[in-house]
């Protein structure tokens, strides 16, 4: 039994982790998303949605749409500029790994 355990612990260490690891610093293209959305994703604009905890694929998709145009919002056209793909994904696996609060409808 001991043997098997110890076989059944090592197989699962060698399996590739699918959880998500927390980035160590913000991204560098964090600024014109901070100043309406926060630094942390916790929007300080009314009628601005916040952006902590939201899925990532979703995040990269959206991202992508105001990029490319499909989302016409001129703001967040002009905010994100000529984002390339790796300045995308840094954004939104920021955005998706900060913690959610509820937001305030005051």
């Amino acid at each position: 039994m001991r043997i098997l355990l110890t076989a059944a612990f090592c197989l699962a260490a060698a399996l590739p982790s699918h959880a998500q690891t927390a980035p160590s610093a913000p991204p560098t293209r964090l600024g014109l998303c901070a100043a309406c959305h926060g630094p942390s994703g916790h929007a300080s604009m009314p009628g601005v949605p916040n952006l902590a905890g939201q899925k990532l694929d979703y995040l990269r998709h959206a991202l992508r749409q105001y990029r490319d145009g499909r989302r016409d919002v001129p703001v967040m056209r002009t905010a994100i500029g000529p984002l390339s793909e790796a300045e995308l994904d840094a954004l939104a696996r920021w955005y998706s790994m900060q913690s959610p609060q509820p937001q305030d409808h005051s």
